[in-house]
């Protein structure tokens, strides 16, 4: 009857009310946190069930903690309104079940202390700025593929904080070093490294991203792409002053 649709609110209150004998909470040194319930049922039995204990300040109805603990992490690299979209993305939604938009996301972080996103302030101890990928070719006068390809071959390192985020990349003096007009005589691509030294293509990427290999990526002209320092006595980039990087 209480489940009936033709049972209204008020009639399911009354109807509990003439159920139920009485209701007693207990607060338990052992378990601060939590209310233990007690009902006491007409005819003389009884149920036992808890309820988290309301914290000042707070509300039953909580966020997830994981769909917090992104949050936290995606206002780092990203706007309110970015923020929201990935997390409709992600089918996440709110402690009462809503779609997030960028108003709600704000309350969320206002809510947990999470500090807004700057474009000015580095998410690492890092003075280098975190930029999208778009910036970052802008600023490099590269294609986005290229920077893409980059990250997929491991010529630089990249952040995605979540799945279907948009990248970022620290656009330091590092990353400027690696785009040059032009590179020494001898400095060889991907492929013909890779067969000069005997090792696989991923192999001679992950020597380059550790410092053993010297690269730069010629933006321009016939020999526009990666080029790759294989022999000793090449010529270093910046050994000598006709060689150039753009900064």
């Amino acid at each position: 009857m209480l489940d009936a649709a033709t049972t209204t609110q008020q009639e399911r209150k009354r109807l509990l009310r003439a159920l139920i004998a009485k209701v007693v909470l207990t607060i338990g040194d052992d378990t601060p946190e939590q209310i233990d319930i007690t009902i006491h049922w007409q005819g003389g039995a009884t149920t036992e069930t808890a309820l988290p204990r309301r914290r000042q300040g707070r509300s039953y109805r909580a966020t997830d903690e994981d769909t917090v603990e992104l949050v936290r992490r995606l206002a780092r690299y990203y706007d309110d309104k970015t923020i929201a979209r990935l997390l409709n993305r992600q089918h996440r939604t709110t402690a009462t079940g809503l779609r997030f938009t960028a108003h709600r996301v704000c309350n969320l972080r206002a809510s947990y202390d999470i500090t807004v996103f700057s474009p000015d302030v580095a998410p690492v101890d890092d003075d280098a700025p975190m930029v999208s990928i778009t910036d970052a070719a802008a600023a490099l006068d590269i294609s986005r593929h290229t920077i893409y390809r980059w990250i997929r071959d491991g010529f630089i390192a990249g952040v995605q904080p979540t799945d279907g985020a948009p990248w970022r990349i620290r656009l330091d003096d590092d990353l400027r070093a690696k785009v040059a007009e032009d590179a020494p005589q001898g400095w060889v691509g991907l492929d013909q490294a890779a067969t000069i030294l005997g090792i696989a293509r991923q192999t001679v990427l992950h020597r380059v991203q550790r410092g053993e290999l010297n690269a730069v990526h010629v933006r321009r002209g016939k020999r526009e792409g990666l080029r790759i320092q294989v022999e000793h006595d090449q010529p270093g980039l910046f050994a000598t002053p006709e060689w150039e990087t753009t900064r």
